[in-house]
């Protein structure tokens, strides 16, 4: 259980997905390292999570919550084919 003050919420979550796909997608760094090597196959998984999840909340997220998923997904998935391609 999130102490008070260290909860969650939906955006929280779709972030640290989109974090994690980002990492393995070789995009993101840690300050003062050079970006980690990509590994499509942790990225696909972490898309795919967020797919998932947002088939299983469809009609149950503000439109907020809608637009934040639809945006995260689709740049995930544009940065994924880029990636591929190399």
């Amino acid at each position: 259980m999130a102490k008070e003050g260290n909860s969650v919420d939906f955006s929280g979550l779709v972030f640290g997905f989109s974090s994690a796909a980002l990492h393995y997608l070789g995009e993101s760094a840690i300050e003062g390292k050079s970006p980690s090597s990509a590994n499509l196959i942790l990225a696909q998984q972490n898309i795919d999570i967020l797919l998932i999840l947002r088939d299983k909340t469809k009609n149950n997220l503000t439109s907020d919550e809608t637009t934040l998923l639809t945006q995260v997904i689709v740049d995930l998935q544009s940065k994924f084919i880029e990636k591929s391609k190399k």
